[in-house]
């Protein structure tokens, strides 16, 4: 029997680190041929060229697309990507486009593959948040033929805008199969590596907020004030590339050289998942202080409205962007301390049932023709 082509599409650090599991698991098995389309911010060095670890995982078949240069917007990011995409998979005639979240890489493979009748697998599909971000992964579910969801509520939500049942499989969240593996290293080797000497600190990654973007370099500097009245030692973590991120960039400039900061550009995903374990708190508007931190039993200050709609745990301390809310929130934060992990996002066996379901005939035989099933 041929090979089926497997092509895994990663725009970000974060999408990689919910993909790479799936990735793995596949590679290993003799019924599937694996290429990875790497793009976006994995290939500017302003974001720490994270294709490197990509590359140090020892995969094959990696191709690598440069969709933007700094300052394009996200319309004109996708329509790169697009045609990158398109004509990448003209050359290797992929059996099936893997996807993940909310990005406009996920979008412009979902578009490429149902227009050219290939299918299209969705990660993570049926979130809410409030954002352009919720757009964009509606958007992506619609174009996909099958979703591999995180819990039954995203399962309900993608059957209420009309997708099949049999299309919709619920297997966590693949990133959780790496949290609780034995893959990871200790807390002392990931500080040596990264020239971290605090004994404790606590983790900031703010990112834009698109549909804001006249306000951010405001949200930003009061949170930048807040941080550094704190005297609490942080790990930065630069943003992401979307419209707004240069006033951030700005705004972290003040925090360089201060003995009590550390700033990367982007860290290895199983050495922040180390950093984040041994964290005091998680500060900002990431998705990973909603996800992985209640993993960790790791309080999470999630400020603004990025994630509105996201914060399922009591030990997410909400706040709006001003001063004094952050001042509060951080002091709960640390009076909170770690808590019972809270687990909503799967047991850490996605990879295992991801395979499972794409080894099957059942799945090979689906039509491509998609139906609104009414409800």
């Amino acid at each position: 029997m041929n090979k089926k082509k497997l092509l895994f599409v990663t725009g970000t650090r974060a999408d990689f680190g919910k993909i790479k599991s799936l990735i793995e698991i596949s590679r290993n098995h003799s019924d599937f041929e694996v290429h990875i389309f790497v793009t976006g911010m994995h290939v500017h060095e302003k974001y720490g060229n994270t294709i490197v670890e990509i590359e140090k995982s020892n995969f094959s078949n990696i191709h690598q697309f440069k969709n933007f240069n700094c300052e394009e917007t996200m319309d004109e990011i996708l329509a790169n990507t697009i045609r990158g995409l398109s004509i990448f998979s003209k050359e290797i005639n992929p059996d099936l486009i893997i996807v993940h979240g909310d990005r406009v890489e996920a979008l412009a493979s979902a578009i490429v593959g149902s227009l050219n009748n290939i299918f299209v697998s969705h990660i993570e599909g049926g979130e809410v948040s409030g954002t352009i971000d919720e757009l964009i992964r509606h958007s992506v579910s619609k174009l996909s033929h099958f979703h591999f969801v995180a819990n039954d509520k995203a399962r309900s939500r993608l059957l209420q805008m009309g997708e099949r049942e049999e299309s919709v499989f619920v297997i966590g969240s693949p990133d959780v199969d790496i949290m609780f593996s034995n893959k990871l290293r200790s807390i002392e080797f990931v500080k040596k590596h990264y020239e971290i000497s605090f004994e404790k600190f606590s983790i900031l990654m703010f990112h834009p907020v698109t549909t804001e973007v006249e306000k951010i370099k405001k949200y930003a500097s009061d949170l930048v004030d807040e941080v550094l009245s704190s005297d609490l030692n942080y790990i930065v973590i630069l943003p992401n590339n979307d419209l707004g991120s240069s006033s951030i960039f700005n705004e972290f400039i003040r925090l360089e050289n201060k003995d009590n900061f550390r700033i990367y550009p982007s860290i290895r995903f199983e050495y922040f998942l180390v950093l984040l374990k041994y964290s005091q708190f998680i500060i900002g508007n990431s998705s990973t202080g909603i996800r992985e931190a209640p993993y960790y039993g790791v309080p999470t200050i999630n400020i603004g409205t990025r994630q509105q709609s996201r914060a399922l745990h009591s030990e997410i301390i909400n706040c709006n962007y001003n001063r004094e809310e952050i001042n509060r929130a951080i002091k709960n934060a640390i009076n909170l301390g770690s808590f019972k992990s809270q687990k909503s996002f799967g047991s850490g066996k996605s990879d295992q049932q991801f395979l499972e379901i794409i080894c099957k005939n059942e799945f090979w035989k689906s039509s491509k023709q998609k139906l609104f099933k009414d409800r």
